[in-house]
């Protein structure tokens, strides 16, 4: 009778102690929709751009709205992106009008402001035609887009060398680099995933 009751007890203590962590191990291992969310936008820019630590710093915040959407996260890189072209803009602006500056300094700088101020505009045309790609004109549209982001990266890169020679004012060259260079890096990275969008829609039926 005694070694009976004890074998129950045994019993019991035993499928608690093997029964209880298994649940709780599943509970606690089952991702949350944001951290799946999260996720996506992570292995989208490490599968994807050229830039994935900052693909993914600067579109993260936004993985509640992207939802693993190809399209939203296209779209809101996109906006990433114009964002902090339109802040450059203005900095350029303000930058070249500095007293004391070089003539060829000041004609850099304005050279940038006109070649970050027409990124601005063809990032604003290809956010239009996002919008209107759909249907029958959906490979229209993306190539209208892409040439637009491609026209936006390529100002931003002639700025740039705008700078490359030896001599400029160290202080405006170091400004303008680190700026443009992240503009630039943001819309290389928009035009990555808008072609990812663009060949994954492509290969729909």
């Amino acid at each position: 009778m005694e070694s009976s009751f004890l074998g129950l007890a045994l019993a019991a203590i035993l499928i608690l102690r093997f029964s209880t962590p298994v649940n709780s191990s599943c509970s606690a291992t089952r991702p949350s929709p944001r951290n799946v969310d999260i996720r996506y936008v992570e292995v989208s820019c490490y599968n994807t751009t050229l830039y994935p630590k900052l693909c993914y710093h600067t579109l993260a915040i936004y993985a509640s709205t992207i939802k693993r959407n190809p399209k939203l996260l296209a779209n809101t890189a996109l906006n990433v992106s114009l964002v902090n072209t339109k802040s450059t803009s203005r900095l350029m602006k303000r930058v070249h009008r500095i007293p004391g500056l070089e003539p060829r300094v000041v004609a850099a700088m304005l050279d940038c402001v006109e070649e970050v101020g027409d990124s601005v505009y063809e990032l604003r045309r290809s956010m239009k035609e996002m919008g209107r790609a759909g249907g029958s004109n959906f490979s229209m549209a993306m190539n209208d887009v892409e040439t637009w982001v491609s026209a936006a990266l390529t100002d931003d890169d002639t700025c740039l060398d705008g700078f490359a020679e030896e001599g400029m004012d160290r202080k405006v060259k170091t400004i303008v680099k680190r700026h443009v260079q992240r503009i630039a890096r943001l819309t290389s990275n928009a035009l990555a995933l808008v072609n990812r969008y663009a060949s994954t829609r492509a290969s729909l039926p």
